[in-house]
């Protein structure tokens, strides 16, 4: 079974203030400040009210019940502050010393005012009196303190909401301000040269006139020319787009702002355009600098498809994009680049001379490029003597930089995993198929009936593959489930390929039906295993009759585009052709899969001893690798291909 790789990007994030300084911000919403507030006003308030239960309460007592007490010898010091007075008495041994106050008039002393109440000199004498004098800031603090405390705790409380409250109206102040990451040209760990970027060597070579420009501006304005705008960089996801634009950043040491096209989009009318000029503005005021914009197709697509109306928000932010670029002067140095998988769904002012004008495609790498990639993503991890990256890269035909980067760190988790320093070649020959086809499941446990099934299955696809000569050869066949399969065969080409035949169309839609042939061969019945196969090879023999003009009684007329195509203002149609037409079409459709399932089924009756055989093989050890495969085919009398 066939399956297409995954894709994965890489993202760069640094945010922005407006001085173009790279710095994190994080922003706590204010209802969040409020709350916080009122659990700590709270929490305060609860701790006062305890302390405030809990402190000991002192009786007060009048002047002549002191005078009293002292003539009884019960009182043993006498505090004076000002008027206050803070009585202590003897306690009898073990228990508790008793305070208590009282009051004196405050122009009179306190010695005389006892006397006037009966005490004598001698009962007086036997009573310690400590006199504290009143005044100094310590003084005015204590009494102060219970009033000022609330009221400078409740000013603090408003400059703090006031504060948050101003907070949230600038936010809403920069609500159209632009959301570009930045690398500084000074920010080597981040910086990303040519260097860094394995193949594409077209695409360099049109972009090192920009790194040219940026660095030397006066030699082509002097002769009169006019360096590109806008770049449009166009390629499958994966081959390294956003990659290269930080790599012409990097070469020419200049500012690199970058924003995703949905990042401009919000649902307030007039916000995306207001982020667009904010965005020129700051790149402006730092040039010379590269604006890097990546999906454009997000904001970009072709207007008056009838979606959003008039005044649809993305269509406002279209607009002021092409303002922007419509308003550099000659000699600014400031280019916009832009990247897209989808260039069929643009908007045609975009491409138009004096904007998108220059537009490089990125293809997925070769053999070349692919061993290139290797040995960059290969830097940093201690490889084994046994690691050949040559025959990795030949069997990784239609992995993008981004497959490549992640069959690498698969290949590191594996040695890691199992305890190893080193990355082995059988460790990155079982990443390329964990990145095609996701990891092994060993869980998933199949009965003695379903891994006969599954064997006869896979080695119907095999064989077919093998003896018909224009398919791919096969380089491993398994029955140990990955991902959705139950099991699988990987057949890959020897030599990367551009174009493709209606021949090898053919033979490949064959080798599809050979697992459906043989369970009904074999077993007399059909199992959901070749579901996936016969939707592969029903959509691959349609696109030979719609798209390909392949088909010899309906001639070479293309019935379907590429799909999803919105040009000059069309938007997606439906269906061109008559509903005859489209009769004619299933009736081919169902032609080409009825002569592909009589191909495998010649090939399966006339190798049935090696196909059982080799089968029988595959349900013993699994997985049967390139070489162990080839044997059994020379040991049937069947010749492997070669190169």
């Amino acid at each position: 079974m066939k399956k297409t790789p995954k894709k994965k990007k890489k993202y760069f994030k640094l945010v922005v203030n407006k001085k173009g300084k790279g710095k994190k911000n994080k922003k706590v919403p204010f209802w969040m400040n409020l709350l916080s507030t009122v659990l700590i006003l709270f929490a305060l308030i609860s701790l006062y009210s305890f302390i405030s239960d809990n402190k000991k309460e002192i009786e007060q007592i009048a002047l002549s019940q002191l005078a009293q007490d002292i003539q009884i010898g019960s009182v043993e010091k006498i505090t004076v502050e000002g008027s206050s007075l803070s009585v202590t008495y003897r306690g009898e041994e073990g228990q508790e010393v008793i305070e208590k106050n009282s009051k004196k008039e405050d122009e009179a002393s306190l010695s005389d005012t006892l006397v006037n109440y009966g005490v004598t000199s001698e009962q007086l004498s036997g009573v310690e009196i400590n006199i504290k004098k009143e005044g100094g800031i310590l003084f005015w603090i204590l009494n102060l303190a219970p009033v000022l405390i609330p009221i400078i705790f409740i000013i603090f409380i408003f400059w703090y909401l006031t504060r948050q409250v101003k907070g949230s109206g600038m936010q809403a102040f920069s609500f159209g301000q632009s959301k570009a990451k930045m690398i500084d040209p000074a920010d080597t760990k981040n910086r990303v040269t040519f260097d860094d970027v394995a193949g594409a060597k077209e695409a360099k070579q049109e972009l090192a006139e920009v790194v040219d420009f940026l660095k030397n501006p006066k030699k082509f304005i002097e002769i009169g020319a006019d360096i590109p705008k806008g770049i449009l960089l166009m390629g499958s996801p994966g081959t390294g787009k956003t990659l290269l634009a930080r790599a012409v950043a990097g070469e020419a040491g200049v500012a690199f702002f970058s924003i995703s096209g949905s990042e401009f989009v919000e649902m307030f009318v007039g916000v995306g355009a207001s982020r667009v000029r904010d965005l020129f503005k700051l790149a402006k005021s730092m040039g010379p600098a590269i604006i890097f914009i990546d999906e454009i197709d997000a904001v970009g697509r072709v207007r008056g498809t009838g979606v959003g109306g008039g005044n649809d928000e993305r269509e406002q932010t279209l607009n002021q994009i092409l303002v922007e670029m419509d308003g550099f002067e000659p000699n600014e140095k400031l280019i916009i680049m832009a990247a897209t998988n989808r260039p069929d769904v643009l908007d045609p002012a975009l491409l138009r001379p004096g904007r998108f004008d220059r537009r490089v495609m990125i293809d997925p790498p070769d053999r070349k490029d692919r061993e290139a990639i290797l040995k960059i993503h290969s830097r940093k991890k201690p490889l084994t003597e046994d690691v050949d990256l040559v025959v990795i890269a030949e069997r990784t035909p239609g992995f993008s930089g981004a497959d490549l980067y992640s069959l690498m760190n698969e290949g590191a988790i594996l040695a890691a995993r199992e305890e190893r320093k080193e990355v082995s070649q059988y460790d990155l020959l079982r990443s390329i198929e964990k990145v095609m086809l996701g990891p092994e499941r060993k869980s998933h446990l199949l009965s003695k009936k379903e891994k006969e099934i599954t064997a006869y299955h896979e080695m119907g696809h095999a064989l077919v593959g093998s003896v018909l000569e224009f398919s791919d050869p096969v380089h491993k066949v398994s029955i140990i489930s990955r991902g959705r399969a139950g099991g699988y065969t990987l057949n890959l080409p020897f030599e990367d390929k551009r174009l493709r035949t209606k021949k090898e169309f053919l033979d490949d839609i064959a080798m599809s039906l050979g697992g459906y042939v043989v369970e009904k061969m074999i077993f007399g019945d059909l199992s959901t295993g070749p579901s996936n196969d016969l939707q592969v090879s029903t959509a691959l023999a349609r696109d030979m009759v719609t798209k390909y003009g392949m088909s010899e009684s309906l001639g070479p007329i293309a019935f379907e585009g590429s799909g999803g195509k919105a040009l000059f203002g069309q938007g997606v149609s439906g269906k061109e052709y008559s509903s005859e037409v489209s009769a004619k079409i299933d009736a081919e459709v169902s032609r080409i899969m009825k002569e592909a399932r009589a191909k495998a089924e010649e090939v399966l009756t006339t190798h049935r001893k090696a196909l059982d055989m080799m089968s029988k093989k595959l349900v013993e050890v699994e997985t049967l690798e390139r070489k162990e495969f080839e044997d059994l085919l020379i040991l049937n009398g069947i010749e492997p291909k070669k190169k």
